[in-house]
Order: C-alpha cells, then structure tokens, then sequence
C-alpha cells in the first residue's frame, strides 16, 4: 500500500476516459473476494462485509493517516478472524471482502452517499471527495459487484441443489464509539425476519456474564445495509448479523474465543430453529 499521506490524483488520461474504461485495481493486486468452503457440508453460509482495510494502489492512502486506515472506520477489525473460525469448526463456506469500506461499502446499496463515505466518524476521507463518474463506477464495477455476484452465484447454486442454507453476517463494533464507551459484549441485528436471530441472541445470552444487544446499538434497515436484505430477506433465507466489540477480537486468543462461542450459539440456534414448527 502507498504510505504516502496524500491523496493520489487521477492520471490525466483518466479525466478525459469514458465511464467504462477507467481501471482502480491493477494486474497483481488482490481479487475483491476472499472464499472458502464453497461445497462446505454446513447449512451456514458465512459473510464478512468489512473484512479488510486494503486499499487499491491506485487510491493512495485516501489521504488519510496510516492510523486512521486502521480504525474501524476502515474495517471491521477481527470480523474476519472470528468468521474464518467459526466456518472451520462448521465446515461452512465463507465469503469476504478484501478492500477497505472506505473504498466502497459493501454493506451499503450504492446508490446512497454513504456507499462511498466522505467522513468516517469525525474524520474527512479527502480521497473520495468530488469524484468523477468513472471513478465512482469502477468502484462499483471491480468491487462491490464481484462481491455480491459472487454470494449471489452461490446462492443460486445452493438453491438449485435443494441445500438448506442460513446466512450469517458477521461485523464487529468499536468499543467507543465518538467518545461514548458501550458495555455490551456482541449484539444481535435483523430487520423484517427476528426468527433466527432471537435463537441467536437467546443462546449468547445463556452465559449470564456477558451482555449481548438485541437490534442494539445497530439495527438493519434497507437504508444502512444491503447484504442481509438483498440476499437473505428477498429469498426468505433465515439470517442473523452479529456484531462483536473490538476490544474483545483484537488479538487471536480474543478471536478463537468469540469464534467458539459464535459457533455454539449457531449450532444451538440452527438445531432448535428447525425444531420448531414453521
């Protein structure tokens, strides 16, 4: 990554180039999608928004700090770690982003303007101010598409093949947030669909030592999220989005923790979902 704390200017090439032909990641850089376990035996299917902080040689350091590339502003700092262990203890497949939500959001329909955010708490992004079409749309095209083409094509292929599936957002929280500290532990999000969600939460719960947010401090909306909505409301699939706080996964002894406990919690909630009566 460029270390340098500017913004890097579009060639002068790029301002006069058609929507189409103007190009952020290079041949040697990394694909947008990171996935594992695509004919995985679990019913989960496990994705990670904001897996990384990565940004495309192209864009420099948005001219921002290498700090504040670090923050969660950037990504959602052990998402990925605890994600990656809970899809290994189930055998679930697992699909994540690998460029920075400062790039684009993932988690966000583009059409919004924080799909491309200009501020990240109290922090200018001076990079993504007063972009062009192009670079907007190559955003869009080499990014947040092959992420959501690629879920959506498993998916498609899961259905086709008759395979139970439940989908599983995982995010993380920061432990302050705009200097206001949060004590609960994890939390539980959904939106129009709570049955998978409150087994969920009812099984994180069960551990009386920790306090686990129900729809708090974030709740899914068709204004604030896109993958569980897209991908799971539209098809019925049974979802949860799971936050955990930072603090708790920032190091691999915090990670293989929560991914223990997240993958308990999954297991009791998948057993007794189907249990239930529909």
């Amino acid at each position: 990554m460029n270390r340098r704390y500017v913004v890097d200017t579009p060639h002068a090439t790029d301002a006069k180039a058609g929507v189409g032909d103007y190009r952020l990641l290079e041949n040697d850089e990394p694909l947008p999608v990171l996935a594992e376990r695509r004919g995985g035996r679990s019913s989960f299917v496990i994705v990670v928004d904001h897996a990384a902080s990565r940004i495309p040689r192209r864009l420099g350091t948005l001219g921002l700090s290498a700090a504040d590339r670090e923050r969660h502003i950037a990504w959602d700092i052990g998402a990925l770690a605890v994600a990656l262990g809970v899809a290994g203890a189930l055998d679930a497949a697992l699909i994540a982003q690998n460029y920075s939500r400062l790039v684009i959001d993932c988690n966000r329909n583009p059409d919004v303007a924080s799909s491309i955010p200009t501020v990240g708490e109290h922090v200018d992004i001076p990079g993504n101010v007063r972009l062009s079409p192009a670079e907007v749309e190559a955003r869009r095209r080499e990014i947040f598409e092959p992420y959501h083409e690629h879920l959506r094509a498993l998916l498609d292929e899961r259905e086709a093949l008759g395979r139970r599936t439940i989908l599983v957002a995982q995010h993380t929280m920061t432990d302050v947030f705009k200097g206001s500290r949060r004590h609960m532990h994890a939390a539980v999000l959904y939106n129009r669909d709570r049955r998978f969600a409150a087994l969920v939460l009812e099984a994180l719960r069960a551990d009386q030592s920790l306090e686990i947010g129900d729809n708090q401090p974030y709740f899914v909306s068709d204004e604030t999220d896109y993958t569980v909505p897209v991908h799971a409301e539209r098809r019925g699939l049974p979802h949860v989005e799971i936050e955990i706080r930072q603090d708790l996964v920032r190091d691999q002894r915090g990670q293989a923790e929560w991914a223990g406990r997240i993958t308990s919690a999954l297991r009791a909630a998948e057993a007794a979902f189907l249990g239930a009566p529909p």
